[in-house]
């Protein structure tokens, strides 16, 4: 967990790239990135070197040749002579890394490039990681908290309607899905890589024992340390063959796998493409999908994936299809959408969930409140969790009104919760009824397929006794005559 000194230490730092000249939030942490991988690397160097020495084992290290590489030997340098160094000794070689299990970090490095522009920024970079972060292989979780601190200030929209998830609502999906060791996990349009992170700490934590797991108060887990996985091969399902994140954004790429490190995720599977295109397999390998694609606009038809048998351009209905598509049959999904996925009245949009309500079963359709994607967007969107085939029998729609902060551009922390706690509650209940939720029957939805909580939910009306038409007439008289009297009394005394 991270104290209030090391949040102002990055902080700090954030204010120092700014006032240095990368303004853009997301060439900063990606500059970022760069500096805490190179020092990640010397960590997870020397803890792979004294594991392999223990053990008696010989160790080929990644800097064989190179030890003025590593981030131990430049650190403490002048400001002019680390710039130097690191611009045009360290950088490259990183970039150039090809060594058995390390080519993830080459993969990630392929296309960077170097832009701190002065050496006093880089410098006081290195101190502030320096003090932040523990050896890697000793304390990931430390790393990833920094991260993820990180990744929190990001406050702008990217291109085409993307934005960072509240890591609160993306816990709640992953506990609504409950994901587990030996299932393939897939974000195709994954960001950031929260959904993916999240989902690791779910399983760990499932795997933990309680007594060791701590929250912040935001619900924030710590200490997962799966003592419970025992097996060597459920860890090396986990750290090589669970997770699975796509995105166009080679920004955003390098961001997730930085993440997925940094939080003990040895060798995540992220790549490069456009999930909606025709170069992207829509192979259904999937046990889960979590997702909050980007909504605004519309793909180039000439580039749409031939798998698609929506006739549409439009991303949010595209996305709808696709995850139906990578899950395997009995496969999870928890994704967001906007709102006009509900009830727009467009073919396509009616087909999309056509596509839902019988193709699958469409569990929930939980709507959020406007204010949970502020600052970026006060749009409206609801959380759908569905599993492929089969076909739906009832749907519960849950109408969320507080998520714990306030619904507002500052987002000021409240309470971390809101109706969440009530929401895993009720749905693992049996999709409990409530003032708040209610079940609805698919044949009362195939009337026009309409998937709005407000066409459903229970008007309450509240019966008016009203007295008897004799008794009112009888009081009115009473009235008259008094009224009556008064005005004589008034007279007598002019």
């Amino acid at each position: 967990m991270l104290d209030a000194e090391t949040k102002s230490k990055i902080n700090k730092l954030w204010d120092a790239f700014w006032s240095g000249g990368l303004s853009n939030p997301l060439t900063a942490i990606e500059q970022m990135s760069y500096l805490i991988f190179m020092k990640r690397l010397d960590d997870l160097d020397t803890f792979r070197k004294n594991q392999a020495q223990a053990k008696g084992q010989p160790y080929s290290s990644v800097f064989e040749g190179r030890e003025d590489c590593r981030w131990s030997k430049w650190r403490h340098m002048s400001a002019e002579a680390m710039f130097k160094h690191v611009s045009t000794v360290v950088f490259p070689f990183i970039k150039e890394l090809h060594n058995g299990q390390d080519v993830l970090y080459s993969k990630y490095m392929k296309d960077a490039t170097f832009m701190i522009p002065k050496p006093s920024l880089l410098q006081e970079a290195v101190t502030i990681i320096e003090d932040m972060t523990q050896t890697t292989g000793e304390k990931p979780d430390i790393q990833g908290d920094v991260y993820e601190h990180l990744l929190g200030e990001l406050k702008t929209a990217g291109k085409n309607g993307q934005f960072r998830t509240p890591r609160h609502i993306i816990r709640m999906m992953v506990e609504l899905v409950d994901p587990e060791i030996g299932q393939k996990i897939c974000d195709p349009a994954c960001g950031t890589g929260g959904f993916l992170v999240a989902a690791y700490q779910h399983i760990l934590k499932k795997h933990t024992t309680p007594e060791m797991v701590k929250f912040d108060e935001d619900g924030t887990p710590h200490g997962l340390i799966g003592d419970k996985i025992s097996k060597k091969e459920h860890w090396n399902l986990l750290w090589r063959e669970t997770f699975y994140g796509y995105d166009f954004d080679i920004t955003m790429i390098r961001i997730a796998l930085m993440n997925m490190v940094l939080h003990g995720i040895v060798e995540p599977n992220i790549e490069q493409i456009d999930t909606l295109s025709k170069r992207f397999p829509q192979k259904p390998i999937y046990d889960v999908v979590l997702a909050n694609p980007p909504f605004a606009g519309y793909v180039d038809k000439s580039d749409i994936s031939d798998n698609f048998k929506l006739d549409t351009t439009k991303t949010e209905l595209l996305f709808v299809e696709l995850f139906h598509n990578l899950l395997t049959v009995g496969g999870k999904a928890a994704v967001i959408v906007p709102n006009g996925v509900l009830h727009s009245s467009s073919n396509a949009h009616i087909k999309a969930r056509q596509l839902l309500l019988e193709n699958a079963d469409l569990q929930a359709v939980i709507s959020m409140p406007s204010g949970v994607f502020e600052p970026y967007s006060n749009v409206g969107t609801a959380v759908l969790i569905f599993v492929k085939g089969g076909k739906t029998e009832k749907v519960w729609f849950y109408d969320m009104k507080a998520d714990g902060y306030s619904l507002d551009q500052k987002r000021d922390f409240i309470n971390g919760k809101g109706d969440i706690p009530d929401i895993i509650q009720k749905f693992k209940a049996g999709r409990t009824e409530s003032d708040k939720s209610i079940l609805v029957p698919f044949a009362e939805i195939k009337k026009d397929y309409n998937l709005s909580f407000s066409l459903y939910k229970k008007v309450e009306h509240e019966e008016v006794e009203h007295e008897d038409p004799e008794v009112l007439i009888e009081n009115a008289s009473q009235l008259e005559e008094e009224i009556a009297k008064e005005l004589q009394e008034l007279k007598a005394m002019i």
